[in-house]
Formats: structure tokens, sequence, C-alpha cells
């Protein structure tokens, strides 16, 4: 089999002399495919993280959550999850039309916590399609919300991430938790980094005229298949980032928090603290 990794990270290991420890680590943890524990920790996760690039390499990345199992696993090397309509932006599918490569990243905070990277190549599929080849897929349970896409994910490649830093979280009370699928504006953050009221206060941008813009097909790009391979781009000029202040009710809600789980830190026993999780991935 050929080495797992970029030429970039395998230049890297050359340099700061670890081939030995990375040689170790690809043969001990990276697999083509999703072992049986790897797939039974995958059905249990609530949310996941997800990079994607578009054609030209300029990233995104994102987060998705439902209940367990909306991540699903069809086989070792398939996983599949539901698309919704969102902000109506569709950054991660939009790049996935351009670029099929992806990177999924599963942790639990909650019980085992450990993290499970997957990576691979993607494709959007309807939903009508992905039913009729598949008809026990769930069926969303949020009044008003349908699944009208999926991303059908091959698995490239699987490995552990690191437990060393992973902080042990609690789930949230019922009547603290957020609501699945809700579009009130303020359930959904409202406009929690003021973006909006800035938006406000420079007024009106300009923009040119829409022109109809064709779904992009395959990569013509013969770099993007190769997985390792990637474009070298030229480098791009520092863009501004203008500062959003801080406010009041940011504040509160922060020490909130902060209050809360120190409270909560201290009613749980040293032991299940100091439990350290293994052999999840075998």
């Amino acid at each position: 089999m050929p080495r797992p990794g970029s030429d970039g990270e395998h230049a890297l290991q050359q340099k700061l002399d670890t081939t030995e420890r990375a040689d170790r680590f690809y043969d001990e943890q990276v697999l083509d495919h999703l072992n049986e524990r790897m797939r039974e920790f995958t059905l249990q996760q609530e949310m996941f993280f997800l990079s994607t690039a578009d054609r030209h390499g300029e990233c995104d990345s994102s987060f998705r959550a439902g209940p367990p199992g909306f991540l699903r696993v069809l086989d070792e090397r398939t996983l599949v999850y539901p698309e919704y309509r969102g902000n109506g932006v569709h950054a991660s599918l939009g790049n996935i039309q351009e670029n099929p490569h992806l990177g999924i990243l599963m942790v639990d905070f909650i019980r085992a916590r450990i993290g499970l990277h997957v990576n691979g190549s993607a494709e959007v599929v309807e939903d009508e399609e992905m039913r009729a080849l598949h008809p026990d897929l769930p069926h969303d349970p949020m009044p008003g919300r349908r699944t009208r896409l999926w991303v059908r994910v091959g698995v490239e490649e699987a490995y552990i991430h690191c437990a060393k830093h992973i902080p042990h979280l609690q789930k949230a009370p019922k009547r603290t938790a957020r609501e699945w699928g809700t579009d009130d504006y303020r359930r959904k953050g409202g406009d929690f980094f003021g973006s909006a009221r800035d938006a406000r206060e420079r007024g009106p941008v300009e923009r040119p005229p829409r022109e109809h813009v064709e779904a992009p097909a395959a990569p013509a790009d013969p770099l993007l298949p190769v997985r390792g391979a990637r474009p070298v781009l030229p480098a791009l000029p520092p863009r501004p980032s203008p500062f959003v202040p801080q406010q009041a009710a940011w504040r509160e809600e922060a020490e909130r928090a902060l209050a809360e789980a120190e409270r909560r830190a201290r009613t749980v026993e040293e032991s299940e603290r100091a439990e350290t999780f293994q052999g999840w991935f075998g």
C-alpha cells in the first residue's frame, strides 16, 4: 500500500526527524476503512466537524449535528449524512461539487473522550435517489424540516484523534438544550458577533449583476483526484479583519456559562475526572 499522507507532511517528517514515529502511527492506526469499533463509534455521534475546499484549494470548515445515527454507516467504506437548507449558502456542498475531497472529525466529549478522523471523497445525491438505494434511511423527526440532499462519503483514511487534550463535557438538561431545526432568529444565535449591526451601519453594498452559473462538472484539474497531490497556489494578500467589540450581553453570557461549568465540574467525582478511555479503535 502507498504510504499514507501528503508529500508535504513526509518532507516535514524528514526535516524534523519524525519519520520513524510517523511510520509507526501510519502502520498501527491508519486504516483505509472503518473497522467494527469505528463503525460503532460513528453511529453514537451527535455531531462532527467538516472540512472542504473548492477547486482552488480555498478551505471551509463547518459543523454538522443531529440525533445519534444521523451520520450513517452504510458499510465499512461508505458514510452518508443529510443536508438541509441552513442559511442558504451551501458552502460545503458547493465545494464538494468542485472538489470531492473532504475531512470529517468526530469527537466524543461526553463518554469516551476520543476522536476519529475520516478522510475521503464525497458526492452529493438527491434524497429520492438515495432512498431508492437505501429504503431504511431514517426520516427527520422535526416537523417542517425535510432532507433534500445527502452527502455520500467514500472512506479513504480513518484514524484515531489523541484523547490527551479532549475535555470532558456533560450534556445540558433538556430545559437548556438547543432546539433542533428551529428557524427562530434569536434561538439560532441572533446577531451574536454583531455582523448584521455592522452591515446596517455600512449601508447597502453594491454588487455586480448576477450571472447564471452552471453547476461545475467533475473536476478537470488532474491534481484533485490524487490523494496527497495539491496545486501550488499564489500567495494571497492579507484580508482586513475588523475587530468587533464585545457586547455586554456577550460578556454576561460567557460569565454565566463559565460559572455554570465550574459549578458542574465541582460535582464530578475525582475518579470520573481521572478516567482515561483506551482501546476504542483497537
